[in-house]
């Protein structure tokens, strides 16, 4: 009897030590990040591709790349192409030289005769003919260089084409490169060297897994205590039974409408069914926080438990 009843007594002690050492908290929710999908800008082989599952990654890091042969092929035949274009566009100097030799002769023969009528060694038919010939002349010389302009301007427009298409080629070798967009950690791997790329096949995903943010759910209640921008203490469990582990958050968001509660969710009134939800960012540097795990969040700033 003595037996049973001490029995009895040390787990009643053992029960009521568990109870007081139960965290009370004004709200829990799960931690979330944004994950980013990143896909092949370009289709082709896919020659490197150096990530595992796990790594951590700073952003514009080369990651891999996906075969250029073809592309770096295509821009030397353009550049090429260019460059032939460029050689057939026209001296207008040398076009126009003789011609303009020819109006500064005549020029000096004008002037020459313009003398000898005054003295009356020349007649004013000689003066006409020369300022005809200069008339031809200068008329020619327009011409040359009219034709030699649309010529310079057809010959332009060409090189602009393929100078345009050599920049989408350069275009296309950047986005055969595989960058990661962000610093973060790389969540899941899709393709591996040796695969066929195409645009759009999801390479890997990415998120920021040091800034998480936890969703909680509150009764209507418990929105006068709150507001955006208020500091607020998350709990997880921490490595030792009954301990949990504080990091510091701020609200960002409060829905507008109330939704039914999730059953995963439970709330400080388990008997009302309509719930806000709120997001809360959480500095997570040790990474301990992990997608998906269970928190708790304090309104009030309170000791770490």
């Amino acid at each position: 009897m003595k037996q049973l009843f001490l029995t009895s007594f040390m787990a009643a002690v053992a029960l009521s030590g568990c109870n007081s050492n139960k965290m009370e908290h004004d709200a829990s929710g799960t931690f979330e990040t944004t994950d980013i999908l990143v896909s092949a800008e370009v289709p082709g082989k896919i020659e490197s591709f150096d990530i595992t599952e796990g790594d951590h990654v700073k952003k514009g890091q080369y990651i891999g790349c996906i075969d250029t042969t073809q592309l770096f092929l295509k821009k030397l035949q353009l550049e090429a192409t260019s460059k032939s274009v460029a050689v057939r566009k026209p001296n207008v100097s040398v076009q126009v030289a003789a011609t303009k030799n020819q109006i500064a002769k005549a020029n000096v023969e004008k002037a020459r005769i313009q003398r000898l009528l005054r003295d009356g060694a020349a007649t004013q038919k000689q003066l006409d003919d020369v300022n005809s010939q200069l008339d031809v002349l200068k008329s020619t010389l327009s011409a040359q260089l009219n034709s030699l302009t649309t010529s310079i301007q057809g010959l332009d427009k060409e090189s602009n084409v393929y100078q345009i298409q050599v920049a989408q080629i350069e275009d296309q070798l950047r986005r055969s490169r595989i960058l990661s967009p962000i610093n973060g950690t790389i969540l899941a791997k899709y393709a591996e060297p040796g695969e066929m790329a195409q645009t759009g096949k999801a390479l890997f995903k990415i998120a920021d897994m040091r800034h998480l943010f936890m969703k909680a759910y509150l009764v209507s209640d418990q929105l006068a205590e709150i507001k955006i921008g208020q500091k607020v203490t998350v709990f997880i469990n921490g490595k030792e039974e009954g301990r949990q582990k504080s990091y510091p958050g701020i609200i960002t968001w409060v829905a507008d409408e109330a939704e039914f509660t999730p059953k995963t969710i439970q709330t400080e009134d388990e008997r009302q069914n309509l719930v806000y939800a709120v997001k809360i960012a959480v500095d997570n540097m040790d990474e301990a926080i992990k997608i998906g795990m269970y928190g708790d969040v304090d309104f009030s700033t309170k000791n770490d438990r």
